[in-house]
């Protein structure tokens, strides 16, 4: 195997913005939507959907270039548990079969991830900007072999592709022992998040790096424009 920091020189700079943050700064607000009857009333009905737009054009932001993930929670569990994430998934893009990823974390191939738990769970989640901006200080030349491409398809772990920040390692294809040590040392602390029975996490899976969730439900979808059209992750569309 070549040496995974004989790469290129680049120019890498921090990603700033919401995007980047810190679990022990992240208050409540900014994590949790909460979502009423009106809501249920709305995904079931099919009349007029005043409170859904306004969640969608909440959410788009909040996924495409925001803290890239929101709990939603609030939806009572009853009929068919997978209706409310068609849904939504049909309101921020366009569906698509959610590519399996087998590793630790989910790293399925889409631009919006939405995951209902149908039973008490957790998962922890971790800012990919602020994994990236850790490397930046303590190992430059560790980040900068993570944005050459490697892996079957082979992508880079971090694109920054005219401005545009994308993340993605799917641990189970891009194993440990592949990579510069210095990722895992800089995963840092994760996020908790407890999943009640109903709830649904939406999570950019290129921007929020995601325990995984054993037994949620699961509705990927593509937006436009879409992070897949980038070049280092054109291989995964």
């Amino acid at each position: 195997m070549s040496d995974p920091l004989n790469v290129v020189p680049r120019r890498l700079v921090p990603i700033a913005g919401p995007l980047a943050w810190l679990a022990a700064e992240l208050p409540p607000s900014e994590q949790m939507l909460p979502l009423g009857a009106e809501h249920a009333a709305e995904l079931a009905g099919s009349g007029p959907t005043p409170r859904l737009d306004a969640l969608t054009e909440e959410l788009r932001p909040r996924l495409d270039h925001g803290r890239g993930f929101a709990l939603l929670r609030g939806l009572p569990m009853h009929g068919d548990p997978a209706a409310p994430l068609r849904a939504l998934a049909g309101r921020l893009g366009r569906v698509v079969p959610p590519a399996p990823a087998t590793g630790s974390r989910h790293a399925e191939a889409c631009d919006i991830l939405l995951l209902r738990a149908t039973e008490p769970a957790a998962t922890a989640l971790r800012s990919a900007a602020t994994i990236h901006n850790t490397l930046l200080r303590q190992d430059r030349a560790a980040l900068a072999a993570l944005y050459e491409a490697r892996g079957e398809p082979a992508v880079p772990v971090f694109s920054n592709d005219g401005g545009i920040f994308a993340a993605r390692w799917d641990d189970a294809a891009l194993p440990a022992d592949r990579l510069p040590s210095a990722l895992a040392e800089a995963l840092g602390e994760a996020l908790p998040l407890p999943l009640r029975t109903g709830d649904i996490l939406a999570l950019n899976p290129f921007l929020v790096w995601a325990d995984r969730v054993p037994g949620a439900l699961l509705e990927a979808c593509r937006t436009e424009p879409s992070r897949l059209d980038n070049e280092g992750f054109s291989g995964l569309a």
